[in-house]
């Protein structure tokens, strides 16, 4: 099929980036959750604390990520269902996801709680951050419960084309989150200094509240998508799809954070300035591909949709007109980490020897922008598609064919330090955005069927 810039492309642009704005937005929002922690844990504790959370951060949001796989089945499914106006079937979808997602997360909670500081001594890390990232953990475990009834909730308004309300949720949290960092970490006013537990509580109470809002939107708005008890047992008409669809998620998910674990205890061998750089050029990098992430998401909806009415082409044309405009952000956010690293690094730290330590790695990472969109918007063509399988062989063939060992062998062997993790980055990139393209244009997942 031969793909051609035309009017129509144009409309599909606009279609795309209205129906993304708001899960940029939200996106960059959520992000901002972990950046405001970052940013004042620098600047009030030290690099030490700012060490502490990033490994703490690693564990936790391995296992939110592994086990809240079953969203992304629930987003397809809500979107093949919205698209064919099936609202009754949308809406058990939505009550049993939710039911999973609430049993997982108790789950999760507990193990976390319990485990928080065995699971850091895999880190080679000094007594003094394992003792903060422990406090950090088991304080902000009790968000985890929280987080997964909202990302259920989210993924089932995103699935049925409201991007708008989880916007609103995650920015009003973000406000609350930024104002408990400040009084719990110093002390401020009548509240305890509480240090780093009180930028982990902070995150909990924020989190807390984002899913008693969503509970009350869908709950009590009277809209197409509606929250009701009946819908919360757990039947195998809904959930042996939605487990079909989201397995393979969840490995693909394991995959990557098993990946992230090991190159952790990687950076963990190099000196505690190495690491911190290390943890401020990730959150630099995750607010960059926000928009990414963002369109990726509104690109799931709208395949998902078309799929529902029958239209595979224009399915194939939204997911290529997206992973063009991720193309175009990731090129321009390329030239400004390239242009001005310094002055971007200045906004999350005021050492001097851990600015030194990541201007070059910040520059080198601007190469990688665009072929990590152009991945990420791809990734979430297919899985909109249903073809979560697809994205899981390809995310774990990049992260242990290229990724994992080529960081080992610049990080370590060829002593690159920090911006070894980049080069092999890149090196993956490049090869599998190949890979995927063809993926998802032979359309073969055109033949996938959802429901009996």
């Amino acid at each position: 099929m031969e793909l051609k810039l035309t009017n129509n492309s144009k409309i599909r642009a606009k279609t795309i980036f209205i129906l993304a704005l708001p899960a940029v937005l939200e996106m960059s929002l959520n992000t901002m959750l972990g950046v405001a922690d970052t940013l004042m844990i620098s600047r009030i504790i030290g690099k030490e604390g700012l060490a502490a959370v990033g490994f703490a951060n690693t564990i936790f949001f391995a296992l939110i990520y592994i086990f809240s796989s079953f969203n992304a089945g629930a987003t397809a499914m809500v979107a093949r269902s919205y698209g064919e106006k099936n609202y009754e079937r949308l809406n058990r979808i939505m009550g049993q996801n939710l039911t999973l997602n609430t049993i997982i997360g108790i789950v999760v909670f507990f193990f976390t709680f319990t485990f928080a500081g065995n699971i850091l001594n895999v880190y080679d890390i000094t007594a003094q951050v394992k003792t903060l990232g422990v406090t950090y953990l088991r304080v902000v475990s009790f968000s985890q419960l929280f987080m997964f009834v909202s990302f259920a909730m989210a993924a089932s308004l995103r699935g049925a084309g409201d991007t708008k309300t989880p916007m609103y949720i995650t920015g009003a949290a973000n406000i609350l989150n930024i104002l408990g960092n400040y009084v719990l970490i110093t002390g401020f006013w009548i509240f305890p200094e509480l240090g780093i537990a009180g930028a982990a509580l902070s995150t909990t109470l924020s989190r807390a509240l984002a899913s008693i809002a969503y509970i009350f939107v869908v709950y009590n708005v009277k809209n197409k998508l509606q929250l009701k008890l009946k819908n919360l047992k757990l039947t195998n008409r809904i959930i042996k799809p939605l487990w079909d669809f989201s397995y393979a998620a969840g490995l693909e998910q394991l995959s990557m954070q098993l990946a992230f674990f090991l190159n952790g205890i990687i950076i963990s061998l190099l000196a505690t300035t190495s690491e911190a750089a290390f943890r401020i050029l990730i959150n630099i990098e995750s607010i960059s591909f926000m928009p990414a992430i963002g369109t990726s998401i509104a690109t799931a909806t709208l395949v998902g949709k078309y799929l529902g009415e029958n239209n595979p082409k224009e399915s194939l044309k939204t997911g290529f007109t997206a992973a063009g405009m991720g193309i175009i952000w990731g090129l321009f956010m390329g030239i400004i980490f390239i242009l001005f690293p310094e002055q971007i690094i200045r906004i999350f730290t005021t050492e001097t020897v851990v600015i030194e330590a990541s201007i070059k790695t910040l520059r080198i990472a601007g190469l990688n922008q665009a072929p990590l969109a152009f991945m990420i918007i791809m990734a979430g063509a297919l899985r909109g598609t249903g073809d979560t399988k697809g994205v899981m062989i390809i995310t774990a063939m990049r992260l242990w064919l290229v990724f994992v060992p080529l960081t080992y062998f610049f990080t370590i062997l060829l002593n690159q330090g920090v911006v070894g993790v980049w080069y092999a980055e890149i090196a993956s990139f490049i090869i599998f955005s190949i890979v995927i393209y063809k993926r998802f244009y032979s359309m073969e997942w055109s033949k996938i069927r959802m429901f009996a």
